[in-house]
């Protein structure tokens, strides 16, 4: 959740501060031997909207997770001499001239339960949802096939801008079999080999001529239209149920066989008053790299569900232990930075018994979001309904709090008094002064004389929650050390 950030000094956004606290903030980062430019990247780091979305998609073993570690120039995505690999979706952060963008490493099409045309269309749904733009990757060496035919048409359809990689170029002499895919109708063929590098660089110029710049995000600014809230949770939980509570009448098809749900709906609920737009996801299976056909896809299209809402209601079986699959999409929605309300259903069939243990369950295995507001109720009966949309504002709520800059550092100052960092190799690292950039989650940025190790930082964070409130939200904290200059300061 936090991470110390790294920028070349090229963004000049400075988030969500007006321009007199923008100008009083500067003040204080030169007199403390910050150079202006790295603290207005570190600003602009920290205080953009959401990052642009790069889709790289493709047939099974086409070496799309090696292109992914080449653009994001470290070894992360998983990389076998086999198809299939990649199931889940899984995005990173890279950078390239400057600019930075998130890389989404796809599993690849390929010919299951339903079809051929039934798997491409689900995988390309997913990429039109989540991407600004797509990196389409060819294996040069074999040529364009009937399945890069019928991915081509889709694309195209999409109507997103579409980079084509011919991959598998790893000398000159295959630069013939990269311009045979001019064929394909998207432009010029790009030869790459993605294992050795070559020719990467030319690719990436277009993707950045193909991806839209990072958004400043603006404090205050509504997203227009009514709230979107998500309901995510393992297959046969009850999202259908609670949709159709909510509701007060049945919308979605409720069944007790898990995965009845295939395609996200939404649906404009009036509810407290005002009107919300609910997401009933379909379930997430405890292993997607072994689903096939609809379920994975589902699985995809629940993450784009997850990408669109503001507000992630995890459904949670209370009548069964915690599973690892219900941490894991807990921490999809985190990651995702959304704000999260945790909904316990069917807590009208526990005894005394069960209850004990479950909340011995939640003690243990949900420490680390006990942020987020708890509703126990009953998708069946609709016992404590009513508590949804308090939980949900609630969540909001901290999801958009700021915190001013002035006040911030006060109680900053007030930290490093009473609870000053821990000495390390003879040096104590001071946070010297910070600002919020951003809300939606909110995002920090602290500047401080060293490194602040990660026990230190979760300790602010706690500090935040417990002096600003932020309920319902993950917290961002970013830290910019200050370089040393000719003598020590």
């Amino acid at each position: 959740m936090n991470d110390q950030i790294h920028s070349d000094g090229s963004g000049h956004e400075h988030g969500e501060l007006g321009d007199a606290e923008y100008a009083e903030f500067m003040e204080l980062a030169a007199q403390e031997g910050f150079d202006p430019e790295e603290v207005e990247g570190a600003l602009g780091e920290a205080g953009h909207g959401p990052l642009p979305v790069l889709a790289v998609v493709g047939r099974p073993n086409v070496g799309k997770s090696t292109l992914v570690n080449r653009i994001i120039g470290r070894r992360e995505a998983v990389v076998q001499d086999k198809p299939g690999v990649t199931r889940d979706r899984v995005s990173y952060e890279a950078e390239w001239a400057g600019r930075r963008f998130k890389v989404v490493d796809t599993g690849g099409w390929e010919q299951d339960v339903l079809g051929l045309d039934a798997s491409v269309a689900a995988q390309a749904e997913y990429a039109i949802e989540t991407a600004d733009a797509v990196v389409f990757v060819v294996d040069s060496t074999v040529g364009a096939t009937d399945t890069d035919e019928a991915v081509v048409k889709l694309l195209r359809r999409a109507g997103k801008p579409v980079v084509l990689c011919a991959n598998k170029v790893d000398g000159q002499s295959g630069e013939a079999d990269a311009t045979a895919l001019w064929s394909l109708g998207l432009g010029e063929p790009y030869p790459v080999s993605s294992l050795h590098g070559r020719g990467t660089g030319d690719m990436l110029d277009a993707v950045l001529e193909a991806l839209p710049d990072a958004p400043a995000q603006k404090f205050g600014t509504a997203l227009g239209g009514p709230r979107r809230i998500a309901l995510i949770g393992r297959p046969n939980v009850g999202k259908s149920s609670l949709l159709n509570k909510v509701a007060g009448e049945d919308r979605v098809v409720v069944n007790e066989q898990a995965g009845t749900t295939r395609d996200p709906v939404d649906e404009l609920i009036k509810l407290g008053g005002i009107t919300w737009k609910f997401i009933d996801t379909a379930g997430i299976r405890r292993r997607v790299h072994l689903q096939e056909g609809a379920d994975y896809y589902a699985s995809l299209r629940t993450a784009a569900a997850v990408e669109k809402a503001e507000v992630a209601v995890v459904l949670i079986d209370s009548s069964e232990s915690i599973s690892v699959q219900d941490q894991r999409i807990i921490t999809m929605a985190v990651e995702a930075g959304r704000a999260l309300v945790i909904a316990f259903n069917k807590w009208d069939t526990l005894d005394e018994e069960r209850r004990y243990y479950l909340e011995r369950e939640i003690e243990t295995e949900l420490a680390q979001i006990s942020w987020a507001p708890r509703v126990n109720v009953s998708a069946l009966t609709g016992r404590h309904m009513e508590k949804l949309v308090p939980a949900i504002e609630t969540a909001i709520e901290g999801w958009e709090t700021r915190v001013p800059t002035g006040r911030l550092n006060a109680f900053l100052g007030e930290i490093v008094a009473s609870h000053p960092h821990p000495i390390r190799g003879g040096k104590q690292p001071r946070i010297l002064f910070g600002t919020q950039a951003g809300t939606k989650p909110p995002r920090f940025v602290l500047f401080a004389s060293g490194f602040l190790e990660h026990g230190y930082r979760r300790f602010v964070e706690r500090r935040l929650r417990e002096e600003f409130g932020f309920e319902g939200t993950p917290i961002h904290i970013s830290v910019r050390v200050r370089e040393k200059r000719g003598r020590n300061k």
